[in-house]
Parts: structure tokens; C-alpha cells; sequence
């Protein structure tokens, strides 16, 4: 399926499908928990997130009116973050206590598989060995490691007109190995290609085909392009292929994120982002930079990336502010396309407080 058809309708019907959307879908949940406050440096174990987990699924199920618990699919993925490197991912302490919360609601351990973006970046952060002889972190569950090109398919793709060999800084093809079906070519080493899979960024399909649902959690930075980097980067952007052309244009990256996240079939099995603020960054992301990083402990859970991503967006333009940086660009437009496109709405009331809730078992 070319999705070029949806977001062609998408964008010819802006308003009217916002407004649409508005009157039919109920106001979505944003919860908070309370995390124990740690030691300067450091950090939280998988029995400390656990409470907290817990407390927000209970939260959200009550007003899903339905349980997180296994589906015709019987999978679930978890949309993980370690592309800032080591210091600035997705704590596997957090990643333990969601395993372990789904678990309780009747996921086999072999049905809860990971999505990382980068092999690399993935060992840096831990979450795969560098040395094959040492037992993973996540053992048996399956971990889909997008960069490998094993879990895109050619149907499944976001079309944009910008294709990177016009790209000044990226010039050059970057999926030459990457081939698909439609319109290919010989180049001149002899290697079939697709001559505008250069202007295609592939979906990791398992989210959002292989999955009754799928949970993304990000960890929170600024983005010179994007202005927030977190619930809509992580599931667009960092969770497709071909997409580090748009990560330098504060032009069309907005554009792309929304228009990727407005995809019928990623939507629908999104179910909520879970972000931990355990440790934030402020200046100078997505890179890793401990001199600009904040602490909270909490834990937020929300069904609106939107409202999530604004709410951060006003975190790190106090903390900016009160260091005497710059607010973020009013030229990044990424959070405002997505409210056009019925994502989600960047005002509204501050998250809920939900109490953590002990659980009997944890690892």
C-alpha cells in the first residue's frame, strides 16, 4: 500500500479532519507517577519503576475499559530509544518493570519483543551485548534491530518528495542495498535498486502488523530540526528507515514526523507512550551532553504524543531560560502539524497524579 494516498487526503483535508476527529474521539488520558528520589547520579532499579508501572497501566486500562493482556496476535512490542548513546536511552530498568507488568497480564516472555533503531547505539546503551559470548540483558524476547533492513516492507513506506541524493550534506544513495519490487534498475555495479527508493522511508512493520499493541517509550532531549525530540521522533523518525535526511531541515522534518505518525495502521496499534523524566536533556540533543540533562522523578504515561510532547516542550524552555539559552525555535512547526492532523492537542490540563501500586512479584 503507497501511503502517499493518505497523507495526500491528509493534507487536502486539514481542518476538517482535525475537527472530525475532535468531536468523535474522547479527550485522551496523561498520567504521572511518582518515582523514589535517588542519589545524585544515580539511578532507579526495576523494583522502584515497578510501582509506578503499575499504577499507570491500571490508570489507563480503567479508561481504555479494556486490559492490556494478550489479543488475537498474542505479541506486544516495546518502541525503544538509544540513538542519543550511552548516558540518554530508555532505562532498562523501566523496560524490566513494563516486561514484568505485561507478564502479569499474560504475555509469555518469547511475546514481548524489543524494536531498537541502531545495532550500535544499541550496544553502547547495554542493550545488546558487544560480545556474543555474554548473555543479553533481554533474554528471550525477540529484539528487531530496524537497521538490519530485516523487518521493512517494500509496501509499507512514506513517499517524500525530497529525495536524499538532492540532500547537499547526504548526498549519495543510502539504502543501495535495500531492493524492492517497484521500478528497479541495474547501477554500475551490477546491483538491482529501486530508482526511488531513495525518496521512500520504510516502517518497521512487526509495531504495527505482528503486534495486538505496541508502546512507545522515548526518552526526552531537544532537536535543533524537531525542537522536542520524544514520542513523535521515537515512533516516526527513529523507527523507519532512510529518515536522517530530514533530521537536518527544520522545514521538512516537521512535516515528516507528522505525516508519519497520522498513519492509519501506526496509529491503531499505538497504544500509549511511556516516558520516564528520570534524566531530560535540555541543550544540545539528540547528543548525549550531562552538563544540560534535568532530573525528575517521575513517570509519565499518555495517550496524546502531542499533548506529552508539549508538555516537555515548556520543561525545556524553563530550564533553558533559566540558564540563559534561547526558548526553542517558534519556526519548528512539528507539534502544530500534528494538532492539524488529529494527533492530538498541544494545550490542556496538566497530566493526573496516579498513586504507584505495589505488586506482590518483582524481579
Amino acid at each position: 500500500m503507497n501511503l502517499r494516498v493518505y497523507l495526500f487526503l491528509f493534507c487536502l483535508l486539514f481542518a476538517g479532519f482535525a475537527s472530525t476527529r475532535a468531536a468523535s474521539t474522547p479527550a485522551a488520558g496523561f498520567w504521572e507517577a511518582d518515582l523514589p528520589v535517588t542519589a545524585p547520579g544515580g539511578a532507579l532499579t526495576t523494583a522502584q519503576y515497578g510501582p509506578a508501572v503499575e499504577g499507570l497501566f491500571r490508570a489507563f486500562e480503567a479508561q481504555a475499559g479494556r486490559r492490556l493482556t494478550p489479543g488475537e496476535k498474542r505479541k506486544v512490542g516495546l518502541k525503544l530509544y538509544a540513538d542519543s548513546g550511552p548516558g540518554m536511552a530508555t532505562p532498562q530498568a523501566l523496560v524490566h518493570a513494563v516486561i514484568s507488568a505485561l507478564e502479569r497480564r499474560g504475555y509469555a516472555r518469547a511475546d514481548i519483543f524489543l524494536v531498537g533503531l541502531n545495532q550500535f547505539r544499541l550496544q553502547l546503551t547495554g542493550f545488546l551485548p558487544t560480545d556474543p559470548s555474554v548473555p543479553p540483558p533481554f533474554a528471550g524476547h525477540p529484539f528487531y534491530v530496524l537497521e538490519s533492513g530485516r523487518f521493512y516492507d517494500p509496501v509499507w513506506y512514506y513517499d517524500s518528495p525530497l529525495p536524499s541524493r538532492f540532500d547537499p550534506i547526504l548526498s549519495g544513495r543510502q539504502d543501495e542495498n535495500f531492493v524492492v519490487s517497484a521500478e528497479l534498475g541495474i547501477d554500475s555495479a551490477g546491483k538491482v535498486f529501486d530508482r526511488d527508493a531513495d525518496r521512500k522511508s520504510f516502517l518497521a512493520t512487526p509495531l504495527f502488523i505482528d503486534a495486538d499493541f505496541w508502546i512507545n517509550m522515548p526518552v526526552y532531549t531537544d532537536h535543533e530540526a524537531l525542537g522536542v525530540n520524544g514520542a513523535l521522533v521515537n515512533a516516526t523518525l527513529w523507527n523507519a528507515s532512510n529518515t536522517s535526511r530530514f533530521f537536518r531541515s527544520s522545514r521538512s522534518a516537521p512535516a515528516a514526523v507528522a505525516e508519519m505518525a497520522a498513519i492509519p495502521e501506526l496509529r491503531q496499534t499505538w497504544a500509549f507512550t511511556l516516558a520516564s523524566l528520570e534524566r531530560w536533556q535540555f541543550v544540545g540533543g539528540p547528543i548525549y551532553n550531562s552538563l544540560y540533562t534535568r532530573s525528575e522523578p517521575l513517570l509519565w504515561l499518555g495517550a496524546d504524543p502531542v499533548r506529552m510532547d508539549s508538555a516537555m516542550g515548556a520543561r525545556i524552555d524553563a530550564a533553558r531560560k533559566a540558564t540563559g539559552f534561547k526558548p526553542l525555535s517558534d519556526e519548528i512547526r512539528t507539534l502544530e502539524f500534528a494538532e492539524v492532523l488529529g494527533l492530538g492537542t498541544r494545550r490542556g490540563a496538566v497530566p493526573l497524579k496516579v498513586a504507584p501500586v505495589a505488586v506482590e512479584t518483582m524481579p
